[in-house]
C-alpha cells in the first residue's frame, strides 16, 4: 500500500505522534513522509532517520505559518499527482482541519482518532473510540484514497537511526490563499499534554484549603482563585518532579484557576499517559472520557464516593494538601532529586 505520512510541526518542533504515524506506515510497507514549511531541511533529515523511505518537501515562504487552505491545496495537489492509497496524520488541532479540507478536495473518506489499523489486501479497517471512549468501532472507507488521523501514544515511536540517508524530493507549494497571518501569541505550557507520559491534574478541590491566609483586599471569588493557584503550585511541583505535564478538569478551567490549554477531558484534550494522577477531581463523565486510555490512574480525593475512584488503579482518600506534598517528597527521595 502506497502511504504518505504528514509530519506535523510548529516552527520546527515536530509533534511526536508524527513519528508514531511514520512507524505505523512502515509496518504496511514503503512510506513517504510529507513535510511542509519554510526552512525545513532538518525535519526532512529527521524523517529519514525515523524510517521514511522518501521525503516529499514543499519548502516555501508561503508555508512559513500554518494556513489550512494553503497546506490543504499543496497536499491535495501532491496526492492527486502521486496517487497514494493512504495518508496518515497525527491527531492535532491543525491536522483535523487539514485532513477534513483535503478530504473535500480529493472527494475521499477521512477517519479520525485511530487507535489501530489493519490492512488485508487493499482493504483498510480502522479502530477508533466512540461514545466518549466507552466503546470502540471498526470502520472502513470506500474511496480509493483513505485519510486517517491517529491518536497520539496509541502506536509505538520508531527508533531513530542517526545519519540515515535517503531521497528528499522538492515539490511545489500552492501559495494562493485568501487569508493572511497577521500575528499570534504562543502560550508557554511546559510539557505537552498530548505527548506526556505522566500527567498530574487538579480539579475544583485545589481551592479547598481554608487554612491559607489570602492577601488583604481580595473579595470572595478572588480569594478562591488565589487559593486554587496555590493548590496548582503543589500539582505543578509534583508534575515537575516526575517530568510530567500539568492538567486540569473543566471545572477548574471554568472557575478561572488555570488556562484552557491545560484542560483534560471530552471538551479539552484526550490523553493517553502511562500515569495519570488526579488531585481533587471528582471524576465527571466528560473528564473520565478524556483519560480512558491512561495506562494507570491514581486518585487523591477527600470524598470516598467520588466517581474518579471507579477508574483509578490506586486511590487515596484524604486531603490533597497533605497527600500531594508527601508524594512529591517521596518521589524526590526515590528519584534522587
Amino acid at each position: 500500500m502506497k502511504t504518505f505520512v504528514y509530519i506535523d510541526h510548529f516552527k520546527g518542533e515536530v509533534q511526536p505522534a508524527s513519528w508514531e504515524a511514520l512507524g505505523l506506515a512502515k509496518s504496511f510497507g514503503a512510506a513517504s513522509a510529507v513535510v511542509f514549511g519554510a526552512g525545513v531541511d532538518e525535519i526532512a533529515k529527521a524523517a529519514l532517520e525515523y524510517g521514511a523511505d522518501e521525503v516529499l518537501v514543499a519548502d516555501d515562504s508561503a508555508l512559513m505559518d500554518f494556513r489550512t487552505e494553503v497546506f490543504a491545496s499543496t497536499l491535495s495537489a501532491l496526492a492527486s499527482s502521486l496517487s497514494p492509497q493512504l495518508i496518515l496524520f497525527p491527531t492535532t488541532t491543525r491536522t483535523r482541519e487539514l485532513a477534513a479540507m483535503c478530504a473535500v478536495d480529493l472527494n475521499c473518506a477521512v477517519i479520525t482518532d485511530a487507535t489501530a489499523i489493519e490492512i488485508v489486501g487493499d482493504k483498510l479497517t480502522v479502530t477508533r473510540p466512540i461514545y466518549e471512549g466507552k466503546l470502540f468501532e471498526k470502520t472502513s472507507g470506500t474511496s480509493a484514497l483513505q485519510l486517517v488521523t491517529i491518536r497520539g501514544r496509541a502506536f509505538p515511536k520508531p527508533e531513530r537511526e542517526a545519519g540515515k540517508a535517503g531521497t528528499i524530493t522538492k515539490v511545489p507549494a500552492k501559495a494562493d490563499a485568501l487569508s493572511t497571518v497577521e500575528g499570534y501569541n504562543v502560550a508557554e505550557v511546559g510539557v505537552s499534554l498530548n505527548d506526556a507520559g505522566i500527567i498530574v491534574s487538579g480539579g475544583r478541590g485545589v481551592s479547598n484549603n481554608p487554612s491559607l491566609q489570602a492577601p488583604a483586599g481580595l473579595d470572595e471569588k478572588q480569594t478562591e482563585v488565589w487559593r486554587a493557584q496555590q493548590g496548582f503550585k503543589l500539582v505543578g511541583e509534583l508534575a515537575s518532579t516526575l517530568g510530567g505535564a500539568v492538567g486540569a478538569s473543566r471545572a477548574a478551567v471554568d472557575a478561572g484557576y488555570i488556562p484552557y490549554s491545560n484542560q483534560v477531558g471530552q471538551t479539552g484534550k484526550v490523553v493517553a499517559p502511562d500515569l495519570y494522577i488526579a488531585c481533587g477531581i471528582s471524576g465527571a463523565i466528560q473528564h473520565l472520557a478524556g483519560i480512558r486510555s491512561a495506562k494507570m490512574v491514581v486518585a487523591v480525593n477527600k470524598d470516598a464516593d467520588a466517581p474518579i475512584f471507579k477508574v483509578a488503579r490506586f486511590g487515596v482518600v484524604g486531603d490533597l494538601f497533605v497527600i500531594v506534598p508527601a508524594l512529591n517528597a517521596a518521589f524526590k527521595k526515590k528519584l534522587g532529586k
